[in-house]
């Protein structure tokens, strides 16, 4: 197998982005009367924040959702580029790879985030929220990405670390990739590949 695109996922995939998001979430629902614990909350990280506020069960789901986008910015300072990600970014880039990211955050979470984090100079292409009809697991976001980049499916990968991610390389019909290197392991899915360190990306890159 030879890759020559690889598109991303920010959070979970390129970003640790985890206490940012649940600990403005459980802050946010502290002061509504209602107290979850880190752990349950967690388990939703890395999907959509409407559809994580549902499968939680969060009553009044529009207005906790108007709290919490603001409310990360309390916890900025608690988002970290995982190890090893900008140098493996650098190393396809030089290599000639495609690369792009895709990902369900809105344009003020892209700006704020991967631009904050000195990650966007590496991708060619960008999709987020506001790009696409339907966000993840539809695959709008992948093929919008892939034309973007004139890539094929047969030679691009998407890079993440949910089941919505999984689902939408599926229907993009393009091979999935877990990011290991975050430190989980795939809950209810079987990657196509798994990498455990972010320069793992290459040997697809040169057909290992």
């Amino acid at each position: 197998m030879t890759i020559k695109n690889f598109i991303f996922d920010i959070d979970g995939t390129l970003l640790d982005t985890e206490a940012m998001y649940m600990r403005s979430l459980q802050a946010v629902l502290h002061e509504r009367g209602i107290e979850r614990d880190y752990a349950e909350l967690a388990t939703t990280f890395g999907i959509p924040s409407r559809d994580a506020l549902i499968r939680l069960g969060i009553p009044q789901v529009d207005e906790v959702l108007a709290l919490w986008g603001p409310r990360t910015q309390d916890f900025r300072d608690s988002v970290v580029v995982y190890d090893g990600v900008k140098q493996a970014l650098q190393q396809l880039k030089d290599a000639g790879a495609g690369l792009a990211v895709m990902t369900s955050k809105q344009k003020f979470e892209y700006q704020r985030d991967v631009v904050g984090e000195g990650l966007a100079s590496y991708f060619t292409q960008h999709v987020i929220a506001e790009d696409v009809a339907h966000g993840k697991p539809a695959p709008d976001g992948i093929l919008l990405a892939m034309d973007r980049l004139a890539a094929d499916p047969q030679t691009t990968i998407y890079v993440g670390d949910t089941d919505y991610d999984v689902r939408a390389s599926k229907a993009a019909r393009v091979i999935f990739g877990f990011a290991g290197w975050n430190g989980k392991q795939p809950q209810g899915f079987t990657p196509d590949v798994t990498f455990q360190r972010p320069q793992d990306m290459l040997n697809l890159l040169q057909g290992s």
